[in-house]
């Protein structure tokens, strides 16, 4: 049985950890620590917390506090998840980044080797795993061949290069003081809980709300898209039997340009709202209910600075040593990530007028 701290798991990919673990892995105890910055929203986590599933809020960079939860829960096992991961707002504030991904996994990783290394008790059998990017990478031309593990890092924005400066503060971690390490990275993830900020969910409600679909440049930025289960399912294997030491990439084989999914969300909106009533009457300013395609909507809008044109992960590595293959085709997955914002109306509308952050903010007091 793992004793497991989670960090950021008030957020999209994290929540959706947790719910994999606690679904496949039931006796695992988890204290989940989240600041519950604006992307954290404990709602993420209905139906979950229990005495074996706790939510604390806590910023990772309090290192003493965060020593108290591994004596106290007795944790063997970090994953760790909590960054600020919006490229577009690194470009306009990167501070945020430096503190939250660099300076907050150095904080975890002073906590884990003082407790599991340094102390008395010592935890010989220990794991912290780190989540990362494949944007660490840099960017693939056309005719590349994918990222493999041993591609060399090319961070190209403030995000991905404070993402590569934690991935080497892990690293070295492992290589110096002999801390029980592996670190993943991921292609772009979606699903359920995904905050509207990102591609995915923002085309869904902007269509369902009548509002343009802003793409940046010509659209034809490629990138390969994971279903957030399959990620958590990559990094559970990596937790059981993952070498340590070692990195090991989670991709979905799966790639396609913006314009290529922002035209397949509103066709599939369209079909649902031609075949559903309901769905017009509860959505009216969709062009669907008016019977106007709903990629009218889309906006061509200046690029963004830096863009990097693609990105394609080599999943060869995991497949092999650990047997990962993706489980939801991205037919499956882009239907079920939709039918789950049509069903989640209450959580959606709550992130985009801010009403949940009051759940936080009660959370703390």
């Amino acid at each position: 049985m793992r004793s497991m701290l989670v960090t950021g798991a008030a957020g999209f990919i994290g929540a959706n950890f947790v719910r994999y673990i606690r679904e496949n892995h039931p006796d695992d105890k988890i204290i989940i620590v989240d600041a519950l910055t604006y992307a954290g929203n404990p709602h993420n986590l209905d139906g979950l917390l229990s005495d074996d599933c706790q939510l604390v809020q806590a910023d990772i960079n309090d290192t003493t506090y965060i020593m108290q939860l591994l004596r106290v829960h007795q944790i063997n096992t970090i994953v760790h998840f909590a960054a600020e991961s919006h490229v577009d707002r690194s470009i306009t504030g990167p501070d945020a980044f430096i503190e939250a991904n660099i300076m907050g996994t150095y904080s975890l990783l002073k906590a884990a080797r003082q407790v599991w290394q340094i102390e008395e008790h010592a935890v010989n059998e220990h794991r912290f795993h780190h989540v990362s990017t494949d944007e660490v990478y840099g960017q693939l031309s056309m005719e590349a061949p994918a990222f493999t593990e041993e591609t060399a890092y090319a961070p190209n924005s403030p995000y991905s290069a404070s993402k590569a400066s934690s991935d080497f503060l892990v690293r070295s971690y492992h290589h110096t003081f002999g801390l029980q390490v592996t670190t993943s990275n991921c292609s772009n993830n979606y699903g359920p809980y995904h905050f509207p900020e990102k591609l995915i969910p923002l085309m869904i409600l902007n269509v369902l709300r009548g509002k343009a679909l802003p793409i940046y440049g010509d659209g034809k930025n490629i990138r390969d898209w994971l279903y957030v289960e399959d990620h958590a399912m990559g990094i559970d294997m990596v937790l059981q039997n993952g070498r340590v030491g070692e990195t090991y990439n989670i991709g979905g084989c799966n790639e396609w340009t913006n314009i290529d999914i922002v035209n397949l969300i509103c066709s599939l909106i369209d079909k649902r709202f031609e075949a559903s009533s309901t769905l017009r009457q509860t959505y009216p300013d969709c062009p669907a209910s008016q019977g106007e395609a709903s990629n009218s909507l889309i906006s061509y809008v200046t690029d963004r600075a830096g863009h990097d044109f693609r990105y394609a992960i080599d999943t060869a590595k995991i497949q092999s040593e650990l047997g990962y293959e993706p489980n939801v085709t991205f037919e499956v997955g882009i239907d079920k990530t939709l039918d789950w914002y049509l069903d989640n109306s209450d959580w959606w509308e709550a992130v985009l007028d801010g009403s949940y952050r009051a759940d936080s903010l009660k959370l703390a007091a």
